[in-house]
């Protein structure tokens, strides 16, 4: 058990241009275990995210179907919150960035950096489309990144080697309305003085030793090529205005404006509470700050973040980060594009979302990139969570529910190999919360279904089928044993595969837990077992590889 402590958790914001798939729960799940291991620890924890609906991929598609960005962004926030909803996120509050509330906070975060100085205003060379008679946001520009040389570069990024540019930096770039080759004219925007930070932030992310070793390895790395001042504005009307007069025409750009939704969405919070000012608890003092995000969004929560915050004043820096790699499907890029992706309301519609969970945290991206296939989630769905942690719990409550009725049988005297599995029990608890808090959410969950393994080779040892036959007290003993590893393993799969938790501590009439080890009672009733989940066919293999190859 941790010392009770205050725990922000800010789990990256989605752009609300499409459906989520695969990637997006593998870089977002690490946010939902933590959130979950703390409340089981006693700490208070406040775990906020929502729908990034400013995003110039919102902009760009609405003006592909021809209707106003809200219409796409409110299509796909209400996705987000039934998918997230039905993956057993448990967040405190999933907002989105067009409320008022955001509005007013990021536009006091504008004024207070321009009032400091940290903000100001310069003539920047922009694209601006022949064709299309408009400036363009660096994302309606696309081109070659002259850094690693990979096509489709942003004008803000590469997703491929994960640069910060410019989109005069692009080599060959194109509209990505019209494909046009854009000119280069001159427009006024707000800079964040990124400069300005560089030397506290070269003395201060050596110092942080909660963070993943590929934010720290990214972050080093740009720090060490300088950090150049970064414009915070764009030429386009869907965004939040500006609070400064004389530029209607320019709205605050997203990456700017995204990262100060976690303190936005605490506030949100806090006056749903009708306590305005519980959120500041969370920012402030000996509270820890964590963020979980994939690897395209690291700079922004290691750089650009950190010198918002420090700018600002007042509240705390990042204390963790939980970056993850990239996922691959079948061996191939993920791409949305081409709709080569497993999506996730898809996947909801005929599979259990315990199962995804389960696979991107065994086989996810968590320090290097992941390959998806359907081959290994039908194997880890039922080779671990079928035949080793399903079984164990149905073969023990079914048979004691068929020789003992609906009651916890009652001991006799324990013996070394009984000693022994509830001592791998209750040291379960400490080991795997060791490791959730440091962020190895996969040797966690190995080390809790490990658990589940050992129950199974305890109970083969052990036979309580023969051993009834002969003494049933012996039978006894075993089950209330392996009752006891049940009772634990509900607790601690509980921040990893919540619903199958919930399901099995609801059959054994538990409520109120925490994350340590305690006794299931002898004589304690329980509900008749039904399996925990359901063995895959096999035939689904090939038959959603079909529908991914008919879909590109």
């Amino acid at each position: 058990m941790t010392d009770k402590q205050k725990i922000l958790i800010g789990g990256a914001w989605p752009y609300a241009n499409g459906s989520l798939h695969i990637g997006h729960v593998a870089a977002l799940i690490g946010g939902d275990i933590l959130a979950r291991y703390y409340r089981l620890s006693g700490n208070d924890v406040l775990y906020v995210s929502g729908s990034d609906q400013h995003g110039t991929p919102i902009a760009v598609r609405a003006e592909k179907e021809g209707v106003p960005p809200s219409k796409i962004a409110d299509r796909y926030h209400r996705e987000f919150v039934r998918d997230f909803t039905e993956l057993g996120f448990s967040y405190d509050l999933y907002t989105k960035t067009t409320t008022d509330n955001h509005e007013k906070v990021v536009q006091d975060f504008f004024l207070s950096l321009h009032n400091k100085g940290l903000i100001y205003a310069k003539s920047q060379t922009l694209p601006h489309c022949p064709n299309c008679r408009r400036f363009l946001p660096d994302r309606y520009v696309e081109g070659i990144c002259p850094v690693c040389k990979t096509p489709g570069a942003r004008g803000d990024q590469c997703d491929e080697c994960g640069s910060l540019l410019d989109t005069t930096e692009l080599l060959n770039p194109q509209c990505k309305i019209c494909g046009t080759t854009p000119e280069f004219r001159e427009s006024e925007h707000f800079f964040l003085k990124l400069s300005h930070f560089e030397d506290f932030l070269k003395e201060w992310v050596p110092k942080q030793k909660g963070w993943r070793q590929n934010a720290a390895n990214f972050t080093r790395g740009l720090l060490k090529k300088g950090l150049k001042d970064r414009p915070i504005t764009r030429d386009t009307q869907w965004g939040i205005k500006i609070p400064i007069e004389g530029y209607d025409d320019k709205r605050i750009y997203v990456w700017f404006e995204a990262v100060i939704g976690y303190v936005s969405a605490s506030i949100e919070w806090a006056n749903a509470q009708d306590n305005p000012d519980a959120w500041i608890p969370f920012w402030t003092n000996g509270a820890k700050n964590i963020y979980a995000h994939g690897k395209d969004n690291i700079p922004f929560h290691t750089i650009i973040w950190p010198a918002i915050l420090k700018a600002k004043g007042g509240l705390n820096l990042p204390s963790q980060i939980v970056s993850t790699e990239y996922v691959t499907l079948e061996r191939k890029q993920l791409s949305t594009s081409r709709n080569w992706a497993v999506w996730v309301p898809n996947f909801l519609e005929n599979y259990d979302p315990d199962t995804l969970r389960y696979y991107v945290i065994n086989n996810g991206p968590e320090t290097s990139d992941a390959d998806f296939t359907w081959q290994e989630y039908l194997e880890r769905t039922n080779g671990d969570l079928v035949g080793v942690y399903g079984n164990f719990v149905h073969r023990i409550l079914s048979f004691i529910f068929k020789n003992f009725g609906d009651k916890i049988p009652t001991p006799g005297d324990f013996d070394e190999e009984d000693k022994k599995i509830l001592k791998a029990t209750k040291d379960s608890f400490k080991t795997a919360g060791q490791l959730i808090s440091e962020g190895k959410f996969r040797a966690a969950i190995k080390e809790i279904i490990g658990l589940a393994r050992l129950g199974n080779q305890y109970v083969d040892k052990k036979a309580p089928w023969s051993q009834i036959k002969v003494s049933q007290e012996a039978a006894a003993t075993t089950l209330w044993v392996c009752a006891q590893v049940i009772r634990s393993l509900g607790i601690l799969t509980q921040p990893f595969i919540p619903r199958s938790s919930q399901v099995l501590l609801e059959t054994i009439k538990v409520s109120n837990i925490e994350w340590r080890f305690e006794e299931l009672p002898a004589g304690s009733t329980f509900k008749e077992p039904k399996p925990l989940f359901q063995r895959l066919d096999k035939k689904i293999i090939e038959e959603e590889i079909a529908k991914l190859e008919k879909a590109t």
